[in-house]
């Protein structure tokens, strides 16, 4: 594993770029995210929205449907294993909170630039049919 990519990492930004050009901020221009890659292979990445709405509830699993649902498309995480091929991470999914993800293996086109690592997906396309890449740049933790 490339020693230089283990430790833990805060998001600095997740934009997607279109086709075209355009840059948008899927959870915000000020969204939050922890990536963490360990010395033994695994891996963990959580971004939230920097607001979030909250549920009328104690139970994390309880209330109302409509309200998880709309709490919950706030935020993204997975956790697995990690391997660098080339110039690219692969996360091998164990699971996802997107529960299509679970159990798949994700590529990652991977560079330090500076002293942040950038990560970019292969090109996706949306529902809307635009298609784009998404870019997250992120810093060592101090």
């Amino acid at each position: 594993m490339a020693d230089w990519l283990k430790g833990t990492w805060q998001l600095v930004a997740w934009r997607r770029i279109a086709a075209d050009g355009t840059i948008s901020y899927p959870l915000g221009a000020d969204a939050r995210g922890q990536l963490i890659y360990t010395s033994n292979g695994t891996m963990a990445v959580q971004i939230a929205a920097a607001t979030r709405p909250t549920i009328p509830t104690e139970d994390p699993l309880g209330g109302d449907p409509d309200a998880r649902a709309s709490a919950y498309s706030t935020y993204l995480a997975y956790f697995g294993t990690y391997e660098i091929e080339g110039e690219q991470v692969i996360h091998h999914l164990d699971s996802s909170l997107f529960p299509n993800w679970s159990g798949q293996d994700q590529a990652r086109a991977l560079g330090p630039e500076g002293d942040d690592l950038v990560l970019r997906t292969p090109p996706m396309r949306l529902a809307d049919g635009t298609t784009v890449v998404n870019e997250l740049a992120w810093s060592r933790e101090k």
